[in-house]
């Protein structure tokens, strides 16, 4: 595993670690993306940050870090990237709770687990 490589696991881990503050703040999940003007910008803004390092990640072939991570979750949350880009008015906020609530959680586990190796 290159320096490099590693740096975006971080990344990735402190995104979701900012997601948790938002809601955290926020009171629950719902009322953060229920925020129009500061926690949703801000929620959809940090998992597209996600998605784009997975896709570095897999540009780089870092086969050995990606193998962590199931490959549907991390295919489901580039997906999700795109969507958040090209249709940000009509993103589907459950499936986005849905993300924070199971999927999120999942990464974060998976990530501490890399840096730990």
């Amino acid at each position: 595993m290159s320096k490099e490589s590693i740096s975006k696991v971080y990344l990735i881990l402190e995104k979701i670690e900012y997601i948790e503050e938002i809601v955290k703040n926020s009171g629950n999940i719902t009322r953060a993306l229920e925020d129009q003007v500061t926690s949703r910008p801000a929620i959809l803004m940090h998992l597209t940050a996600i998605a784009e390092q997975f896709n570095k990640l897999k540009r780089e072939h870092a086969d050995d870090i990606l193998s962590a991570f199931d490959n549907n979750d991390v295919k489901g949350m580039y997906d999700v990237r795109t969507y958040i880009a090209h249709d940000y008015e009509g993103v589907n906020l459950a499936i986005i709770e849905w993300i924070i609530r199971e999927g999120l959680p999942k990464f974060k586990k998976q990530c501490k687990a890399i840096i730990k190796e």
